[in-house]
Formats: structure tokens, sequence, C-alpha cells
């Protein structure tokens, strides 16, 4: 069934049925798909891509839970569970949820500033190719030796001592290629918002998730040379002789955890913050309401970017480091909390008296507000280095980041898929799919890690392919597993929904959510040329302003604006 909406008012000015010609024929062919520079065409091939990876991903994670789902299982060979968690990990870090992000950028960045296409075109190509290549050379492996070193790849277990195969080369090569692909997708994100916005978009009128892509961006720029360097020693220690990480040779494997944690705590926010945009996107829409704290959110988004890149050191708190340093790695992670405070409580200010409209998109935003702060209160706990010298390499750490990445970065991913789904195919989503898709993604997921926290705090490790029946371990573990399949469930009714709607959900037209930013400002799906005019901005809301101009050109009645307490 497809989504209902909200029919216009009688005399309320409809929203502008914008006709953007397209400047050529567009080929359809599949060839047309490999040679184009469309920054739309490139941006779906990214979510198609990243999508297919973030299937293989779960089939992981399923068969991992399958293991773990009783004590002592023999289904898995301990080589095939280390194969599997360490191919589960990079593929959601490396090959999903980062460049989802880059996927929703390279289709929403342009359209929302009021540009014709991303500043660099064929550089936007090449950063998909390398993204393409780094991920096939990576299952490559799975037809020789995949790595086994887990997705941190620590030394010295990365080294050849201990892992001789060609697995972790293939991970090495992994890193350099999607990292490639991701430092020139920021250096084209940052040219085109710097560069490419429409007349009258200062600094201050910018959409919130263009804010955050800028930032994603600068984040990338700053982190990714950092893991490229780190890589390329550890390529060096297994072929070339070099000692970099080899304690016994004058080297240090702790060199190796900096570097990788360097560039691996600001990955996280580099996850996320994408995320924080969409869900200030989408909060206003469906609460009809102005965003609360406009400049509060989008400076917020800046001194997490910032503080994200002083606490690098908190996954290190069990090293030999003076304690001086574990006080200021402990302060600075409890600093973090507040900006990202200051978001949550401006989001459900936003919500407070509004005129809600329960979409799907509304429900993975919101879902996605209680299990991020979840995950953000138990960060706190691992944040006291005295507590994380308890907790650490236990389940409880597996639980608190899914509870940030999962809960957080997949839950606005799939928040924003519902929200701008419309705009990419000019078809809707089904609302009651969509709605039961989200319950059992919320449930599965809470059923999955909530309990991961008891059995951490029991004292089960992570990383380890079998267990004992000791307290409560086995039916913790059954309950984590029979989550995920749920959780699976509602991933695939997604799936489902989507492939159903791109046939026969109904025709969305270019505005049907009557929402705030540019993006909307043309068809459904858009051409080629994006805008045949592009309208000068004069406010965070340019579609408001521009159903209320067209109101006051026909003698319509503008939509009345919504009127709250303070």
């Amino acid at each position: 069934m497809a989504a209902t909406i909200e029919a216009p008012r009688p005399n309320v000015a409809p929203v502008p049925q914008v006709v953007a010609r397209k400047v050529d024929s567009s080929s359809t062919g599949w060839t047309s798909w490999i040679t184009t520079t469309d920054h739309k065409r490139i941006g779906i091939m990214y979510l198609v891509l990243t999508f297919g990876f973030f299937i293989l991903g779960g089939v992981e994670a399923l068969l991992i839970r399958l293991q773990l789902a009783v004590p002592n299982n023999d289904l898995l060979t301990p080589q095939t569970y280390n194969q599997l968690f360490t191919m589960h990990g990079t593929t959601m870090i490396f090959l999903f949820v980062v460049p989802v992000m880059a996927g929703f950028g390279n289709y929403f960045v342009p359209l929302m500033i009021g540009a014709r296409d991303m500043a660099f075109p064929k550089l936007n190509a090449l950063s998909f190719w390398l993204l393409a290549a780094g991920g096939i050379v990576f299952y490559a492996s799975i037809f020789f030796s995949p790595p086994e070193c887990g997705w941190t790849c620590y030394s010295p277990l990365s080294d050849t001592s201990y892992s001789p195969s060609g697995g972790v080369d293939a991970w090495i090569y992994l890193i350099h290629l999607t990292g490639l692909s991701s430092l020139v997708g920021a250096v084209n994100f940052y040219a085109t918002i710097a560069n490419m916005r429409a007349p009258g978009m200062g600094w201050g009128r910018l959409p919130l998730f263009v804010w955050a892509m800028l930032t994603y961006a600068v984040l990338l720029i700053l982190a990714l040379p950092v893991i490229a360097a780190a890589v390329t020693l550890l390529l060096t220690d297994r072929h070339f002789g070099t000692h970099f990480y080899d304690a016994s040779n004058g080297g240090s494997p702790l060199l190796w955890q900096h570097l990788f944690w360097f560039f691996g705590h600001p990955e996280v926010y580099i996850m996320v913050l994408p995320g924080f945009g969409i869900i200030s996107e989408v909060l206003p829409v469906f609460a009809r309401k102005p965003i609360f704290g406009y400049k509060a959110i989008a400076a917020a988004t800046l001194v997490i970017a910032f503080l994200g890149l002083l606490v690098w050191a908190h996954h290190m708190f069990s090293t030999p480091s003076p304690s001086l340093v574990l006080i200021f790695f402990m302060m600075s992670s409890f600093l973090i909390a507040v900006p990202t405070g200051v978001k949550i409580f401006n989001w459900i200010a936003t919500l407070w008296r509004g005129t809600i409209e329960y979409t799907t998109s509304l429900l993975f935003a919101v879902g996605f507000i209680g299990t991020f702060l979840v995950g953000g209160i138990t960060g706190i706990f691992v944040a006291v280095f005295p507590v994380d010298w308890q907790l650490t390499d236990t389940y409880f750490v597996v639980a608190h980041f899914h509870y940030v990445l999962m809960g957080g970065a997949v839950f606005t991913i799939f928040a924003g898929l519902y929200y701008w789904f419309p705009k990419m195919s000019g078809r809707m989503l089904s609302e009651p799919l969509g709605k039961a898709s989200f319950w059992l993604m919320l449930i599965g997921f809470h059923v999955t890690f909530l309990v991961q926290h008891s059995a951490g705090l029991e004292g089960m490790p992570r990383r380890i392919y079998e267990y004992s029946d000791v307290q409560d371990l086995a039916i913790l573990n059954l309950i984590s597993t029979i989550g995920a399949f749920i959780l699976g469930v509602g991933i695939l009714l997604t799936l489902v929904n989507v492939l159903i709607s791109l046939k026969k959900g109904a025709i969305a037209g270019p505005d049907p959510w009557k929402a705030n930013t540019l993006e909307w400002f043309t068809t459904s799906p858009p051409p080629v040329n994006n805008f045949d005019s592009v309208p000068r901005i004069r406010s965070v809301e340019p579609m408001k302003d521009i159903r209320r101009q067209v109101a006051m050109q026909t003698g319509g009645v503008p939509e009345p604006e919504p009127v709250y307490s303070h």
C-alpha cells in the first residue's frame, strides 16, 4: 500500500509544480551508468553498491550469531569464525556506513545547495570506482585466504609471523583503495559546498545535512592520511623487511594502535555526523515546525568534529600509559558528550508541541534518538578508565559500539532512505511495510544487543568462537541470536519494499512531504540539469519561502505558520 499524503487544504497555495527540462536526452543503457558523471546516478550507484555490501555483512553477522547461539558449538571452525568477524566488521565500516553517507551526499548536496553537479564530476566518478575496486579486492580474498585479524588488524597479530596468508594484504589494499575513494570524494564535497551555493545561501543558511557533509569531508581529509600511513608501514613490515611494529627489533606495536585510532575515532563521527544531518532534516518536516536551535546544531557539529580528534586513546586505556594521559583522554571523552547532548535536546525540542506526522522516516528518526542515547550513556561508562579496565574486550564494548553505529548510523540511513526515496525514484515507499520494517528492526536490535551488556558484565570476552555454559551466558547468547534474526527480517522488509515500490509505488510528485529544503524544488526524479532556474535563498527553509511567494502571486492563502510556545 502506498503512503498516504495529506491533501492540500482548500484555498492554500500548493507547492509550485516546477518544470525543470532536461538539457539533453539521457541514455538508459547499462554503459551509460558505467560512464556517467551525473552526481545523481553516481549517488544511486553508491547506494546500490553499499547496500549490497550491507547484505553481505549482515549474512556474516547472522553466521556469527548462529555459532554463538549455544555453548561449545562446532558449527564453524575457529579459523572460519575469525575470518567471518573480520569480514563483517571491515565490510560494515569501510564498505557500508562511510560510503553510503557519500551516496546520500552525492545525490543531495548539489540539489540542496542549488548546484548543477558536483565541482569535479569526473573525480566524483573516480571516487565511486575506487570504492568498487576496494570491495572487489577485499572479497576476492574469500577464494584464497580471507583475513583473520579483526577489523582493527592489531600488530603483531597482522604480521607475517601470525598471519602469513594474503588475507591481511587484501585488507591493506582495501584500506588504501577505499581511503583514496573517500579522500577524493571529500575534496569534491568541500569544493562543491564552498563554491557552488545558490544566490543568497550564505553559511548561515546551509541545510544542516550539508553542514554535516562538510564536516564529514573535513574529518576525512584530516584522518585518512594517518590510516594510509599506518597500513603502508604494515605492508613494508610484512614484505620489505622493516620493523615499525616489531618490538623485538626496535619497533612498537603501540604505534599501530595510536595511528589506527587517531583515524578510528574520528571515523566514528565520520559515520554518525551525516546521520545527525539527516535527522535534522527529517524531524522539522514531520513535526511541521522549524528546527529548534539551527545555529546551535550547526555549531555542535563542528565542536564534535574538533573534539573527535582529541579522544583516540580512550580505545587504549588498557595499554601501559601514564595516569595523566589517561585522565586527559577520559575528560575529553566526557566533554564530547556536551555538544552531542545539545543536538539531542534540540531534536526533542523540535518535536515538542509539533504537529507530528507519523511517517516511517520519522519513526526511524525517533528510534535513532532513543537508541543512540543508550549508546552514549554506555560510552560514558567505558570512558572512565578504571571501569574500562574491567570491561575492555568484553561483550559490553560490543554492545556499546553497536548501539552507537548500528542503532545510530544505520537507523539514520533508513530514515534518509524513506525520506528521500520519492525524490530519487519518483515513487512512494509503502508506509505499512515501512512501519513493519521499523518495528521489527527496533525490537530485533534491542533484543540482540541489550543483553550483550549483561554478557559482558558476566565476563564474556569478545572475539571468541565458543564459550562454556557458565552463569547466564547460554540464555543471553540465545536471546541475542533470536534478536539478530528478527533484525534481519526487518531489514529484508525494507529491501522488499524498495523493489516493489520502484515499479508499483504511488507517484510522488515534486514535493510529497511539503518539505523545507531546495532538493524538492524540482521534479522527482530530477532531470540531468537539476534546475532550470535557482531561486534566491532568503532563509534556511527556502521551500516555505517559495510556497509563500507563490501564494502571494496567485492570490491564494499561504500556509499558516505554526504557533507554539517558546
